[in-house]
């Protein structure tokens, strides 16, 4: 296969399915998956298998669940428009509002809605801040002080408008169950007063229950907790990364190797900026399965090098076992969750193709793009 390539693992996949079910059916909860992580939809036969209630936080998102998941779509967006709601509630099972004054503007809508559609009932939602941050990246820190996101409990003191049929909050990334447990104290403590008279509670994303660290019998004993406390509630979660964690490579070949300032960089034929840009936002360095480990001794250091015309375009170091030359390939791992949805054409660089690898078999193309693609987006 041409580098560079993204390639998914059919038994991975499966097997993040396998937990995350494990979970729903123990905890009685409902698992949703989150399009911001993942929208591969070629892979969703495979999912469907397993979960086909998603999260949507665009028309786009619940269009691709409509036509490839399922019909159970809890949309979310910071603010609706005239123009899109209709279209939200022609799709959605649930539609959570950010403020309460997105709730007034659409609510008669909602209203009309569901009196007129007894078959689609639409189920509102409000977002609300519990403000416990428990995210050391602030960019990805929904309750970071100044948040946009969702309603203060200041609000609320008085209790919910009418109609409102449950409460979401978002406040992980890549977390624990101990960090849930950290913000439901926090969201308890100032909207416990309100769960008496919502029918659902969503607890958003960030549960990465994947990872093979991740403590989930703690989490399942948290939700029985839960359910006791407030046995007339449904739980929800939307778990992004946990989809599909550690599911897919991008697979890359050196083309040259420069050296400055005694620092040397591999230059690849894939680009962080395009191909892995949480890489330059988080930041992280992302494992490599022909680099050494970092507590290894070798005099072979490089840094990564993109091949785009952004000067900040590379991560570093990894040492190897033997000097890079160009034509090696690197295989970056886990770039499946967030990475695939996030690319883009900057520089117009070809961009990598898309493998699925089914548990039997070989390896299937998904997508090879071309010329044609970075020309019509802008069609």
């Amino acid at each position: 296969m041409t580098t560079p390539y993204y390639i998914v693992y059919e038994d991975r996949l499966r097997d993040n399915m396998k937990k995350l079910r494990h979970v729903a059916e123990e905890a009685d909860v409902k698992i949703i998956m989150a399009f911001k992580a993942n929208a591969l939809w070629k892979t969703f036969p495979v999912i469907k298998e397993y979960f086909q209630s998603s999260t949507a936080s665009s028309l786009n998102e619940m269009k691709l669940s409509l036509d490839y998941l399922g019909n159970d779509v809890h949309a979310y967006c910071p603010v609706y428009t005239e123009k899109t709601f209709p279209e939200f509630l022609k799709g959605s099972s649930h539609i959570t509002f950010n403020s309460l004054s997105q709730y007034e503007k659409f609510r008669g809508q909602i209203e009309d809605w569901n009196n007129n559609h007894p078959e689609h009932i639409v189920s509102p939602g409000l977002r609300v801040n519990p403000k416990c941050s428990v995210i050391e990246t602030d960019l990805y820190n929904p309750c970071v002080p100044g948040s946009r996101f969702g309603e203060n409990a200041e609000a609320l003191r008085e209790g919910l408008p009418s109609g409102i049929d449950g409460l979401h909050f978002h406040a992980l990334c890549e977390s624990s169950s101990y960090d849930l447990e950290k913000v439901l104290e926090a969201f308890k403590a100032q909207y416990g007063h309100l769960l008496p008279h919502i029918k659902w509670l969503n607890m958003g994303g960030g549960h990465l229950i994947t990872r093979k660290d991740y403590d989930t019998d703690h989490l399942i004993s948290l939700l029985k907790e839960l359910h006791k406390e407030y046995p007339h509630l449904q739980l929800i979660m939307e778990p992004g990364s946990a989809f599909t964690w550690q599911t897919g490579d991008l697979v890359t070949e050196v083309l040259d190797v420069v050296e400055d300032a005694g620092i040397k960089t591999a230059i690849i034929d894939a680009s962080f900026a395009c191909h892995m840009p949480d890489c330059l936002e988080m930041p992280y360095r992302p494992r490599i399965l022909e680099a050494l480990s970092d507590d290894s001794y070798s005099p072979n250091i490089y840094r990564l090098g993109g091949n785009s015309c952004l000067s900040g375009d590379y991560v570093g170091d990894w040492k190897f076992e033997s000097p890079l030359k160009a034509g090696d390939r690197l295989t970056l791992m886990d770039m499946n969750h967030y990475t695939t949805v996030k690319t883009n054409m900057f520089n117009g660089i070809q961009h990598p193709s898309i493998w699925f690898k089914p548990s039997v078999g070989d390896p299937i193309l998904l997508k090879e793009f071309t010329y044609d693609d970075y020309r019509d987006r802008m069609d």
